[in-house]
């Protein structure tokens, strides 16, 4: 029989490996983890400046056309979608005036386009916990039955299961620095993750599960496009397929899909009348998909065993102790979820971060289901690895901050201040003081662990998110204002604002090299625009200071250089300002 669940499982587990993870925990862990690097700092590049030059585009161009067609000022900017963008407008629009009277006018749009990211957040953890929670409480997930009795109960096992998972989504390294950013990527988690509760819920209310579900696919061709969209509709058909339990709720399928036509085509109708941008936006979705490449394979298998770390090995154990239960939900629908982004990087020319994303919530799915099938000695492992790991992170960052302020190590401090040539490197107290509790509470979590020997199977997804979040923190605390120095600019792009107002107003500047970070820094800093006519009197040329002189004035041999200037310890980054 297909619905027959085996005899035995992979699963043992005793009720006190199940005990209840305190609340109070995971409140602390999810809250330090969102806010904590969100606010106060400026917006770095490429995407996360990106996102935040769209969103003042919008804002304030007049009529409808940057709404509907993203720009970064004067660029037509036809790459992914308009909807993280539309949100984030629309938070600058509400929250901005409130806040500029405490912050000035840049700094009151910066935080308030941050704001959404919250949201993101909170649908990501709830959408995966309760998704999770469904989906081990069901029998076919429940733990193998103690000759003597003293296995936890569906609903303690459910728990359990559940927090694991969010705590190992909490833990993928790849994703802390992303969900901080005003860019597609904490929507597209959101969504992703709400894509896998609308599956959970089939068996129970298949109606409102299959409008989640619709909303998700059509949200997602809003927020990365076509390609991203299809690779959500492929793992949802599979899993359908694949999944005994789902296969009798087929039938709504059409539903599903009609919807998410639905959503596309709102935006898509209007949108095609403007010719030019929508030409832009299906040559960018062309450029993307190509025949697999073996340099790219390889880059993309490279660069994802740092990104889904800690979960990806616990993947492969996941699959390999339940791969007689690929056909029951609890592993066939995160399976799915799966393979639907997988053969998008595969045929991805240029894959990153934000298509890797997508594999994180199955990833801390099928993860959390390898915990309780791990023998002892493995489990401890594990936990000693995040105790060796983390602990070493933290002490690195504090050696570099001892070393920026006090000369040694004296190697370290060399690299550091060539880094950061002009830094103020006065001490702020208060993010020195939270930078210290944060060390000490991780050291009374690692002496917990040695002391009380819990025997909690959550113990080790609690010390590796805990490990991530105290790295996150020392970095936020202690390097966030270096790092702005190093990586905003928000300076250069002042002193080449002031230079402009010198040049008369009906003047154009064409930029010559400009990366699209780089532009979108100079408008939502300061609103620049550069002219795409090579023609004008002025050029803004963006090179190196490691070329000469000779090979800087190549392009513009008989020009006139009325400024320069570049973030400060940056090396290999230089901006000109020219007369022709």
């Amino acid at each position: 029989m297909p619905n027959t669940i085996p005899s035995s499982t992979p699963a043992r587990l005793t009720n006190s490996a199940a005990s209840k993870l305190p609340r109070v925990i995971l409140w602390t862990v999810g809250l330090l983890y969102i806010f904590a690097g969100l606010f106060f700092r400026d917006p770095w590049k490429s995407d996360d400046v990106i996102g935040l030059a769209g969103m003042l585009s919008a804002l304030q161009y007049p009529g409808w056309q940057t709404i509907l067609t993203p720009q970064i000022g004067d660029l037509a900017y036809a790459e992914s979608g308009p909807l993280a963008i539309w949100l984030g407008a629309g938070s600058i629009y509400l929250f901005s005036p409130l806040l500029q009277l405490f912050f000035s006018e840049l700094d009151a749009s910066i935080i308030a386009s941050r704001l959404p990211n919250l949201i993101y957040f909170l649908i990501l953890i709830s959408t995966l916990w309760q998704g999770v929670f469904r989906l081990a409480s069901l029998k076919a997930a429940q733990p193998l039955p103690l000759p003597f009795g003293g296995e936890p109960s569906a609903v303690d096992y459910g728990r359990m299961i559940a927090d694991a998972a969010l705590l190992l989504c909490v833990a993928t390294i790849g994703i802390i620095w992303r969900l901080h950013e005003t860019s597609a990527v904490p929507l597209s988690l959101a969504l992703y993750s709400s894509a896998f509760y609308a599956l959970s819920l089939f068996s129970k209310k298949p109606w409102r599960a299959a409008l989640l579900l619709g909303s998700a696919i059509g949200l997602s061709f809003l927020n990365q496009g076509l390609w991203v969209s299809l690779s959500l509709i492929i793992s949802c058909i599979s899993a359908f397929t694949l999944c005994s339990a789902l296969r009798p709720y087929a039938k709504y399928l059409p539903v599903t899909l009609s919807l998410a036509l639905f959503i596309a085509l709102c935006w898509i109708i209007p949108t095609k009348h403007y010719a030019y941008w929508w030409q832009q936006w299906q040559q960018w979705h062309i450029a993307q998909i190509s025949w697999p490449h073996y340099s790219a394979l390889l880059s993309s298998a490279r660069d994802l065993l740092w990104f889904l770390w800690p979960t990806w090995p616990l993947v492969i154990v996941a699959l390999w102790q339940w791969r007689s239960w690929l056909r029951f939900s609890h592993i066939a629908i995160p399976f799915s979820l799966i393979l639907g982004p997988v053969i998008l990087l595969t045929l991805h020319q240029k894959a990153f971060e934000p298509e890797y994303t997508l594999l994180v919530v199955p990833f801390a799915v099928l993860a959390a289901f390898a915990l309780p099938t791990l023998r002892r000695g493995a489990i401890n492992s594990f936990d000693w690895f995040a105790v060796m790991c983390f602990s070493l992170i933290a002490a690195t960052i504090w050696l570099g901050w001892i070393a920026q302020h006090t000369g040694w190590p004296p190697k370290i401090a060399y690299t550091i201040h060539r880094q950061t040539q002009g830094f103020d490197t006065s001490i702020a107290w208060p993010a020195l003081l939270i930078a210290m509790a944060g060390t000490i509470a991780w050291t009374g979590l690692v002496l917990w662990r040695l002391r009380s020997h819990p025997p909690a199977l959550w113990r080790g997804t609690v010390l590796s998110a805990g490990g991530l979040i105290t790295a996150w923190l020392l970095l936020v605390t202690l390097w966030m204002p270096a790092l702005d120095y190093a990586r905003s600019y928000r300076h250069v792009s002042g002193d080449l604002a002031k230079q402009i107002q010198q040049i008369s107003a009906n003047q154009c500047i064409y930029a010559s090299g400009l990366g699209l970070g780089q532009r979108a820094s100079f408008y939502a800093f300061n609103q620049l625009n550069f002219s795409f006519n090579p023609s004008c009197q002025y050029v803004l040329q963006q090179t190196s200071p490691k070329l000469s002189d000779d090979l800087q004035n190549k392009a513009y041999p008989s020009s006139t250089e009325l400024w320069q200037g570049r973030r400060g310890g940056d090396r290999n980054e230089m901006f000109r300002l020219l007369k022709q």
